[in-house]
């Protein structure tokens, strides 16, 4: 998932550039010149961001939907378990509710890594802050740029995660007997959460992701 993430938001930053940012018929007046030294500007880095993070939700969203689904699965026994593990889960799933019950959340996925805007947009102004006013190392400015961006990501983009979550545990109902499904969508799920724990309900588990955030993004970076 990394993987697609950086390699799709590089292939994004370049097609930005060289197809918006330095097109001539999109930006009459400006001398080729002049167009030919135009740099990515951070809110590009942060439209390149969105785009990953749509990418990537395809391959995201059936992944967190069965980890999500195990994750609440508390029963001490194993035998008193839906899914014996993530295979056995993927198969009841496929075979209950075909490719389209797999990618449930699919669209809130989505949603949520639309905030990679705020991530990769706030890393580009804190690297070229860093650059500017730091005598730090390449690899140095990666770290902290990479590590509090991040967070800046956290900050915006968790309400949109916990109601992610309740929609991938959502159950999904008919042969599957796995309960009455309760959201038809992601307004209603959003809806919910706000009525049955108020505003603190959209951050509840907040801290431990956020301390999470700045060392394991930095450390990737």
């Amino acid at each position: 998932m990394d993987s697609i993430m950086l390699g799709s938001l590089t292939l994004y930053r370049r097609l930005l550039l060289e197809k918006v940012f330095r097109n001539q018929s999109l930006r009459p007046g400006i001398a080729l010149q002049k167009l030919n030294e135009v740099t990515l500007p951070s809110f590009g880095h942060g439209i390149a961001g969105i785009l990953a993070g749509w990418t990537v939700s395809f391959i995201a969203a059936p992944v967190e939907h069965v980890k999500a689904r195990l994750q609440i699965q508390y029963a001490v026994k194993k035998s008193d378990r839906l899914y014996r593990g993530p295979i056995n889960c993927t198969e009841k799933i496929l075979r209950t509710h075909g490719f389209h019950g797999l990618f449930h959340g699919l669209g809130a996925t989505m949603i949520f890594r639309s905030f990679f805007f705020f991530w990769w947009g706030s890393y580009d102004i804190l690297t070229r802050v860093l650059q500017r006013n730091t005598s730090l190392s390449t690899p140095s400015i990666n770290f902290w740029a990479g590590g509090l961006s991040a967070q800046v990501f956290w900050l915006t983009s968790y309400p949109s995660d916990v109601v992610k979550q309740r929609i991938m545990t959502d159950p999904l109902g008919g042969r599957l007997n796995d309960g009455q499904r309760k959201f038809r969508n992601w307004r209603e799920a959003a809806w919910a959460v706000g009525r049955e724990s108020g505003f603190k309900g959209y951050w509840r588990g907040f801290v431990p992701c956020f301390l999470r955030a700045f060392p394991a993004n930095a450390m990737a970076l």
